[in-house]
């Protein structure tokens, strides 16, 4: 039975891992996909090959060495890519929807604002918020005191397991940081939902059938 299960996610990583480098090397590759849209596609892949390779090859060995600890490094690293990478996520998807309500609500400006350097702004921009979230978070959760030891029991590291282990009072540092995380994500999220709002709005103003199909296709 263990056995099967790790063919079966060997084989689904395969799949995802060909995937996205197939769209990271067709965004590269192909000067029609030179586009905003696909650049940060591109970057979505990167995203996904970083969570399924930090976390599904370590497990799967793990799991067939019968292993069921990490290592203090170990656990340091996947919550930093973790963190990272879900913050960076959350950031290109609210660009995405920007992109897309400037194609559709302004489009006879949507080159000059979604030109190359603005594009490649807001990407390093989520990539270096990703970086500054895990700074302040992962900072918090690891400045701990820690007893009777700091190995964590099963194959992937969480911040509740870590917290089991921790002497210290975190109550207040992690309210603040889980605080701060629930505000950045609910702004994403209404962000988002506005700029759907307004290009559904728009799209369903167009007079002509026509239009509207190639505005939803957009």
């Amino acid at each position: 039975m263990q056995f099967t299960t790790g063919v079966i996610v060997r084989g689904i990583y395969l799949v995802a891992l060909k995937g996205n480098l197939l769209v990271i090397i067709l965004a590269l590759l192909d000067h029609h996909l030179h586009t905003p849209i696909y650049f940060f596609l591109m970057n979505l892949s990167v995203l996904d090959l970083g969570f399924i390779s930090f976390t599904v090859p370590k497990s799967v060995a793990n799991s067939r060495l019968n292993t069921w600890s990490i290592s203090y490094a170990g656990c340091v690293t996947q919550v930093f890519l973790c963190i990272s990478f879900t913050a960076v996520d959350f950031a290109f998807v609210t660009i995405m929807a920007y992109d897309r309500y400037v194609a559709i609500c302004q489009s006879l400006h949507y080159e000059m604002i979604m030109n190359r350097r603005a594009c490649v702004q807001m990407a390093a921009s989520a990539w270096i918020t990703g970086i500054l979230l895990f700074i302040l978070y992962t900072g918090n959760t690891f400045a701990i005191t820690f007893c009777g030891g700091n190995m964590v029991g099963q194959l992937y590291c969480e911040i509740p397991q870590i917290l089991k282990l921790a002497c210290s009072d975190l109550y207040l540092g992690e309210t603040v940081v889980i605080s701060f995380n629930i505000f950045l994500g609910l702004s994403c999220f209404g962000f988002i939902i506005v700029s759907y709002i307004q290009i559904f709005k728009t799209v369903l103003r167009i007079p002509s059938e026509q239009g509207r199909h190639k505005a939803f296709s957009t």
